[in-house]
């Protein structure tokens, strides 16, 4: 009788602990072992950030496995705080260290799964020392530490989801809080025009927001911006992005791939075929492009885990699912959430874009608390497939962009979305979803029924002469307008037509659904006519982004 397989994980988590725990379902004789740096091998690191203010009240909650529970529920072989030092791949052997009781040694293996994750990038020098980050259990333990004695403010450093995290959930322990951000907006992946809200609650909800700063060096209990300014803090945290861990695979002389990450083909193998790799140090395949990519996402990191359990356990093979980067964060009651790609990424790759600006209701407007969100879609007009979309808001924002991901995936077009049947009541949804409505404003774009122009058009078009229209109420129109445009409202609209036979028109709403109407209206009198994409909203947010977010 031939020995058990013996498989070697390193790292646990999602990846790691996804890859052991499946492929012990499929292959119950087959001795599995995980080897685990730090003292923890399954917790929820998405919510370390929520212990700090007692959102999450209890520590234990974060901590979903330990090794003696995965061995008596999985025959697992877990071994915290041991360190694989080195893989050879020739005798098919990696060296551990044991860091508690000090000691070195050897485990053979038959296959060999990376799963190391990524790591804080961390600011450099001699009192980084003073830096705190959110990575793992112990960092979270070391943040407690620190503020237990109740310290009065904070500075974080990075202006991307876990940044935005920490300065809530300090905040909530009232903390005053300085973010401080090298970019011009939050939440790169968001274009400008829906990331300015989620500055502008940032700042509400009293934090002070640094856009386009820079630390120059830190201090005990201070840190120096570039220009010389000295912003005080008893705690400081760095929020400034993950790097993949890829030492033991370059040491091992495994592929690295076009972004830093540990190459992988379509089942997470890598250039060795004996060994696998999942989770954040693994690149994946973007789903957009086709191209190699880092996505730091614990959805794919479980799927992929199973990936590779299923191509070691020899079971039909699961092709590792392409990353569509769908993502969520929320501040203060504000979500923002992405899928694909963005419109100022497109653009630079010189890809076509067709844009929707929608600002649905997330439910029936008449019902009490419905809330608006800002929805935009990008779209290929030569395909009409669903390239990716943006929605920042309250409710509702959530289950919006999961449709759209399950369209993206399923590749529904942008026009079909029009055609989804979609659960309704009024205290949940619209008769027209919001999602209905991105599906028939581009299918009347598509069709040419309705040309659009986008807010950042508007100023060169106006010098080259064109008359721009408000069609809200006058009321309305005093309240903000668009300068130099004239305010015909659209139930008089048809009242000046022969004012505007000869020109090029741009007419706009609100949000651009009355500015559809109004150019129906006017194309039928062969006037040429363009809608305002998204109305007024969007166009006062535009020009928020540029000047002051």
């Amino acid at each position: 009788m031939s020995r058990p397989r013996k498989i070697v994980v390193i790292g646990g988590v999602a990846g790691g602990m996804s890859a052991a725990t499946r492929l012990r379902r499929l292959d119950e004789k087959a001795n599995i072992v995980v080897l685990e740096r730090s003292g923890f091998v399954s917790y929820a690191n998405c919510g370390l950030p929520y212990h700090l203010s007692d959102t999450i009240e209890k520590r234990s909650l974060l901590i979903l496995q330990n090794p003696v529970s995965l061995g008596a529920r999985f025959n697992l072989d877990v071994r915290v705080r041991h360190e694989v030092l080195s893989i050879d791949r020739e005798a098919k052997t990696v060296t551990i260290f044991d860091r508690v009781w000090k000691v070195t040694y050897v485990e053979k293996y038959d296959f060999l799964v990376l799963s190391p994750g990524a790591a804080a990038v961390m600011p450099e020098g001699a009192d980084s020392k003073w830096i705190l980050a959110m990575r793992t259990v112990e960092d979270m333990d070391k943040a407690i530490a620190w503020l237990y004695p109740n310290p009065k403010s904070a500075v974080i450093v990075g202006g991307g989801f876990i940044g935005l995290e920490l300065a809530e959930n300090l905040l909530k322990r009232g903390m005053s809080v300085t973010l401080i951000h090298r970019g011009k907006q939050l939440l790169s992946y968001l274009d400008p025009e829906l990331a300015v809200a989620v500055a502008q609650r940032v700042r509400a909800a009293g934090v002070d927001l640094r856009l386009g700063s820079a630390v120059e060096s830190f201090q005990r209990t201070s840190v120096t911006l570039v220009g010389g300014e000295v912003v005080p803090a008893d705690v400081i945290f760095s929020a400034m992005g993950v790097k993949p861990e890829i030492t033991l695979a370059v040491e091992a002389g495994l592929r690295i791939g076009a972004n830093g990450g540990i190459w992988v083909d379509d089942l997470q193998r890598t250039s060795d075929p004996h060994i696998f790799a999942v989770g954040d140090a693994a690149e994946k395949i973007d789903a957009i492009s086709g191209d190699e990519r880092l996505a730091t996402l614990a959805g794919l990191a479980n799927r992929h885990g199973h990936s590779v359990a299923n191509a070691i356990a020899g079971a039909d093979a699961v092709s590792a699912t392409p990353s569509l980067g769908t993502s969520i964060v929320s501040f203060d009651g504000l979500v923002a959430a992405t899928v694909g790609w963005s419109e100022k990424a497109l653009r630079a790759a010189g890809r076509k874009v067709r844009v929707i600006h929608t600002h649905p209701a997330d439910h029936a407007a008449y019902y009490p608390g419905a809330q608006t969100m800002r929805f935009k879609l990008m779209v290929d007009p030569d395909t009409d497939l669903i390239l990716g979309a943006q929605a920042v808001g309250g409710n509702g924002v959530d289950k919006r962009i999961d449709v759209i991901s399950t369209a993206m995936f399923a590749g529904i077009t942008a026009s079909q979305l029009a055609q989804l049947e979609l659960g309704y009541d009024p205290q949940h949804g619209s008769a027209k979803d919001p999602i209905n409505m991105l599906g028939y404003v581009n299918r009347n774009i598509a069709q040419g029924l309705t040309q659009v122009v986008e807010w950042h058009e508007i100023e060169s078009l106006t010098q080259q002469g064109f008359t721009i229209v408000d069609v809200r109420t006058e009321g309305e129109h005093k309240y903000g307008h668009i300068a130099s445009s004239v305010n015909y409202p659209l139930d008089v609209l048809r009242d000046h037509i022969q004012e505007l036979r000869g020109h090029k028109v741009i007419v706009y709403c609100q949000v651009g659904q009355r500015g559809h109407t109004a150019a129906r209206v006017l194309a039928q009198e062969s006037i040429e006519v363009f809608n305002l994409n998204g109305g007024y909203l969007t166009y006062k947010a535009g020009l928020a982004s540029i000047g002051d977010q």
